[in-house]
């Protein structure tokens, strides 16, 4: 499969614009926090088979040939263990609700602990939340200068998970400042303690820098697919709502 040409029915497309990454809808500000796939330079799978089933009377449809991992993506527990919940096997409620966007000070490539979230966030945090971690050591993930000379993102590891297990959080998302793929002894444990409570992960989040408030609704909703470790997603936030502030 690997060696067939998925892009023989598809010549690509140059939009003549994209869409802004943010709107005003009355008293509400949505933000899409989603990466944009342009199949013609992802690095990860990513390739669409465009035909037409209807002859004459255009009735296009698309083969898309992606991995789980593409883009903007949430990770669910059957990513980390074959006894865990896939995609589908987990309630909607489980992606969607309360956010906040915290951006750590600390040092370059420091080990994030529950004492520095702490510290950052204390009680605000709430139970079922959606946490957003982010730093100003920001590099573009999944890379070659990944985890590189130039790569002085903060990193995930046991401790920090510890204190988001307790806190109960829902998801945990990352913006560029932070690193989940340093090396085993930091992902190995980060994965295993909060997986084991259904945690999932946000990977690769765009247009953080667009939020006006770091306490919002979110919405990350994946295709409901029995045996799906992960899904891209389409990311949003909506700022404004009086529960969600």
């Amino acid at each position: 499969m690997s060696d067939y040409n998925w892009t023989a029915g598809y010549p690509g497309r140059v939009p003549a614009e994209l869409p802004p990454k943010s709107y005003q809808m009355g008293g509400l500000h949505i933000v899409d926090l989603t990466k944009v796939l342009d199949p013609s330079t992802e690095s990860r799978r990513c390739h669409l088979w465009r035909f037409n089933t209807g002859g004459s009377i255009p009735d296009f449809h698309t083969i898309m040939d992606l991995t789980s991992h593409l883009g903007t993506h949430c990770e669910c527990p059957y990513h980390h263990s074959e006894d865990w919940p896939s995609v589908a096997e987990l309630p909607l409620t489980n992606f969607m609700g309360r956010a906040l966007y915290i951006t750590l000070d600390l040092p370059e490539n420091h080990r994030i602990t529950g004492a520095d979230l702490e510290a950052a966030i204390g009680d605000r945090i709430q139970e079922g939340d959606t946490l957003i971690l982010d730093s100003p050591h920001k590099i573009a993930p999944f890379t070659p200068a990944t985890n590189g000379p130039d790569d002085h993102r903060l990193i995930v590891g046991e401790d920090c998970a510890l204190w988001l297990a307790a806190k109960k959080v829902k998801s945990v998302g990352f913006g560029d400042g932070v690193s989940i793929e340093d090396c085993e002894e930091s992902v190995k444990p980060f994965h295993d303690i909060l997986m084991a409570q259904n945690v999932t992960f946000l990977e690769v989040l765009q247009n953080l820098d667009q939020l006006t408030t770091d306490t919002f609704f979110i919405s990350f909703a994946p295709l409901p697919i029995i045996g799906l470790d992960s899904c891209p997603v389409r990311v949003y936030a909506i700022e404004g709502l009086a529960e969600f502030k």
